[in-house]
């Protein structure tokens, strides 16, 4: 009897099924996933939808020392990524990294604010404390005439960063 030869793949089901270096470039990506997921806090990885199986895998990594052993214990967080929701898990990066962008945008509202009250001075101090009623007007005053005498001296921003530390204590940022 004679062997059947399989149906010829069409050309168009080629195309649609990835390659298998496109399954290594996943797997890769899933595992580096992974390794975001162990390097975390566990304050900040418990905000992430992650099932038990996953949670354990991540909570034994830190008992694994032998480097194969790692290895190959990253290649299972990786298969067990595979049944996560990624979604959601893509949907919490994009919040923490919200936040951190909210953050950053905080701090240079702070930056600006400290370099107007130090070039403006009592001007910009009327205009903060307009906007921020509760905010010590003395200290704020000293803080400010400390760090333009040490900008006309030359010496290091000691008092600008002062400043800087009580502005973001008035804003409770």
């Amino acid at each position: 009897m004679r062997k059947q030869r399989p149906d010829p793949v069409e050309v168009e089901e080629q195309e649609e099924r990835p390659s298998k270096s496109q399954l290594k470039r996943e797997m890769h990506a899933l595992q580096a996933l992974g390794e975001t997921l162990i390097a975390m806090r566990p304050a900040e990885r418990a905000r992430f939808p992650l099932s038990d199986d996953m949670l354990r895998a991540i909570e034994e990594t830190s008992r694994i020392r032998s480097h194969e052993g790692r290895r190959r214990h990253m290649q299972y967080v990786g298969k067990l990524i595979r049944k996560e929701d990624l979604t959601s898990i893509q949907a919490v990066f994009d919040s923490i990294d919200q936040e951190q962008e909210q953050r950053d945008h905080a701090f240079h509202r702070l930056e600006k604010w400290r370099e107007r009250l130090i070039d403006e001075g009592d001007a910009a101090v009327d205009l903060f404390m307009a906007e921020h009623p509760d905010a010590d007007r003395q200290t704020l005053r000293q803080l400010i005439r400390n760090a333009q005498r040490e900008r006309e001296q030359g010496k290091p921003p000691t008092s600008s960063r002062k400043l800087f530390k009580h502005l973001r204590e008035t804003l409770s940022l």
